[in-house]
């Protein structure tokens, strides 16, 4: 645990593909806190004209674009997650932006000393260096067939694709060893909107 006394608490949210890490970020805005959504982040920096996406168009070619010239972002996908030295090499290019940006939101936001948690949703917070300026790491997790089968739900892609996209991940297993909290989320939605609420009620005792 990596507690740094401050009066916002820094709490980093990740997980598998489709462990629901996301719906738990959901959970402690409702308690006060303020998510910054390292995916929506991510997808600013691919908009045509931006620095990163000159650079990652450069890299993998107009096959990633769409007819207006713009990152298909599944297309984009096709590639990276299919060959890990791709991805690493995307990775490179936009987790620098993501992290400036991040660090830079929860410093205005630790400022003001109005808000008491910030939480990081980021599916790969851990390779990115994130959760080394988070105070908490929390992990969700289910099972990997929970996983497929949600991932599915929400994104359409076939089953060959979410598991695609899994090993491509850090495996889940690693993930659980570094964190403070582990949210099992393979039960009902209010099973987990309970164990966030505990937590909170326990992390929000640490702040100054």
């Amino acid at each position: 645990m990596n507690v740094k006394k401050h009066k916002t608490i820094i709490i980093g949210v990740t997980g598998g593909f489709g462990t629901g890490k996301s719906t738990i970020a959901g959970m402690f805005k409702t308690f006060g806190a303020e998510v910054l959504d390292a995916d929506t982040i991510a997808r600013k920096t691919l908009k045509k004209g931006t620095i990163s996406y000159q650079r990652i168009a450069r890299m993998f070619g107009s096959c990633i674009l769409d007819k207006f010239g713009r990152i298909d972002r599944a297309k984009l996908a096709q590639i990276v997650f299919r060959n890990r030295k791709s991805l690493d090499k995307l990775c490179n290019i936009v987790h620098p932006v993501v992290i400036d940006k991040i660090s830079k939101s929860i410093k205005k936001i630790s400022n003001s000393r109005s808000v008491p948690a910030v939480v990081i949703d980021a599916p790969l917070l851990i390779e990115a260096g994130l959760h080394n300026i988070a105070d908490y790491l929390i992990v969700a997790k289910t099972s990997q067939s929970t996983q497929i089968k949600r991932a599915m739900k929400k994104t359409g892609l076939s089953a060959g694709e979410i598991k695609y996209r899994i090993r491509n991940q850090m495996p889940l297993s690693k993930k659980i060893m570094m964190a403070d909290f582990v949210i099992d989320n393979e039960g009902s939605k209010s099973d987990t909107q309970k164990t966030v609420k505990k937590m909170w009620e326990e992390l929000k005792d640490g702040r100054e």
